[in-house]
């Protein structure tokens, strides 16, 4: 049986990883490192770049993981019309001539590889450099500009109203968006089972509606790894936050499957909530990227 004291430094270890995402503990410590809060007035204003930008961000990444993949696509592009296939079409020939020769299959680049030749960066996940913290997320290439959209918070989208207690037990990785909407972005337990159940009952055949690759190791959407970035401290200034986004309808349908969010409910209304990240100064290679904490002012 082991004694008090290493039972004690255990529970301090797992304490002290998990109290960033604790929010009494987060509020009761902002005062500490109000240099990097952000003032929210109301959930409109909670906009450090534009959402046409944004939109511009994940379609241009979208549609350039969506060339890499297109022996893939092939019964999805038959579904779509003329215009949208030409998009994707190489000028020498079409996805449908190219057969299945490895040699001229597009598919050659790795996420990360693609997320660097779109954006200009690449991301990864590692040890934190913040003790006790956990995992980290790290710009492992290229340099990432102010303004940029470097990451997103992946996970089932709950109403407030929504049962969440199970999901929510001893899950650090739940985000609550300034209107109450709640998105859980554990990638193990229930969490994970409930996100894969949510995932094939919208797919509508070849029409994936999500992604859910960002629960294993090796996500199709590059940016799906938002739930690992950890806040800020007083040893570590904050260099992204938190930016709240809701797909609208023109979204293209085909490009719906790199989005990591679903939703719990088939009838929850509205646009499809996602949470993105965004640089709000330059960050070099080999950085780890922090969040802020941002409060609603009433």
């Amino acid at each position: 049986m082991l004694s008090p004291g290493p039972v004690l430094r255990a529970l301090l270890a797992r304490w002290r990883s998990y109290k960033y995402r604790f929010v009494p503990w987060v509020a009761l410590n902002l005062s500490r490192n109000r240099r990097n809060m952000r003032y929210v007035s109301d959930c409109s204003s909670d906009k450090v770049i534009s959402d046409a930008e944004v939109y511009s961000s994940l379609v241009s990444l979208f549609q350039a993981i969506f060339r890499s993949d297109l022996t893939r696509q092939k019964d999805l592009l038959n579904l779509l019309p003329e215009t949208t296939k030409s998009i994707y079409r190489l000028p020498d020939t079409s996805c449908q001539q190219r057969g299945t020769d490895s040699s001229e299959s597009p598919v050659t680049l790795q996420a990360d590889e693609i997320l660097l030749k779109s954006l200009g960066f690449s991301i990864d996940r590692r040890p934190s450099s913040l003790d006790t913290a956990g995992i980290g997320v790290f710009v492992s290439k290229g340099f990432v500009p102010k303004g940029a959209v470097v990451s997103m918070y992946p996970g089932a989208i709950y109403q407030y109203y929504e049962p969440i207690l199970f999901q929510s037990i001893g899950n650090p990785f739940i985000f609550r968006c300034l209107d109450g909407i709640l998105i859980d972005g554990n990638d193990k337990g229930i969490s994970k089972s409930v996100y894969r159940s949510c995932s094939r009952r919208d797919q509508l055949g070849p029409l994936k509606m999500c992604d859910s690759t960002w629960l294993t190791r090796s996500p199709r959407n590059p940016l799906a790894v938002g739930q690992y970035v950890n806040n800020c401290s007083n040893e570590y200034a904050a260099n992204v936050c938190y930016q709240e986004f809701d797909v609208p309808d023109t979204f293209p349908v085909e490009l719906r499957q790199y989005i990591p969010n679903i939703r719990y409910s088939q009838n929850m209304e509205g646009p499809l909530r996602c949470v993105v990240l965004v640089a709000f100064r330059d960050i070099d290679c080999g950085e780890e990227l922090f969040s802020n904490y941002f409060t609603l002012v009433q």
